[in-house]
């Protein structure tokens, strides 16, 4: 990962630069759920994953199987129903997540209109953990780099009000069906 860079200083007349050392071929992915619910503080809930043989031919990303894991996970800590708002990740749209999905009624999903980052609030998730813990670093090893990474996604996740704003920059709002009196 080339560090993204943010505001530095130097003495004058000298460019700041930050030496890195070649690309790494080493891989990580992160699957990450803004978590709503009206009247409770938002939450973040995330999986880091460090793929160790991609370079064997294997999978280079999240399986269909993790993804599952981490809905389990987060209907556990939840302690609710799942309504899921999704890109059009081919894992999400996989036949057997969809076969998963449906065998669970405590699960919806809807799909974003194709290539629509402005809708997702983890994609805001992904720009604040690059501004802030990732600005500025030349990581010296894949674990410095975990470390980091994790460090990040927990200062987001105790402070509801940046995943509140994650939400607030999609334009979408919460909306629950009023209950019908009976």
């Amino acid at each position: 990962m080339t560090p993204p860079t943010s505001r530095t200083w130097a003495r004058r007349g000298t460019t700041p630069v930050i030496r890195v050392r070649g690309r790494s071929q080493r891989r990580f992915s992160i699957a990450a759920m803004c978590c709503y619910k009206p009247g409770e503080r938002s939450r973040l809930v995330y999986r880091p994953k460090r793929h160790t043989d991609h370079k064997s031919g294997g999978r280079k990303s999240f399986a269909w199987t993790e993804y599952r894991d981490l809905l389990i996970a987060a209907h556990q800590q939840l302690g609710g129903p799942i309504v899921l708002v999704w890109d059009n990740l081919n894992v999400h749209k996989d036949r057997r997540m969809r076969a998963f999905i449906d065998a669970h009624d405590w699960i919806t999903a809807y799909h974003l209109p194709p290539y629509a980052p402005d809708l997702n609030p983890v994609e805001g998730i992904w720009s604040i953990l690059r501004r802030t813990s990732q600005a500025n670093t030349a990581f010296t090893d894949p674990d410095h780099l975990m470390r980091r990474l994790r460090h990040g996604l927990r200062q987001i996740q105790y402070r509801s009000d940046i995943i509140d704003g994650c939400l607030t920059g999609t334009g979408l709002t919460l909306t629950t069906p009023r209950l019908q009196a009976q």
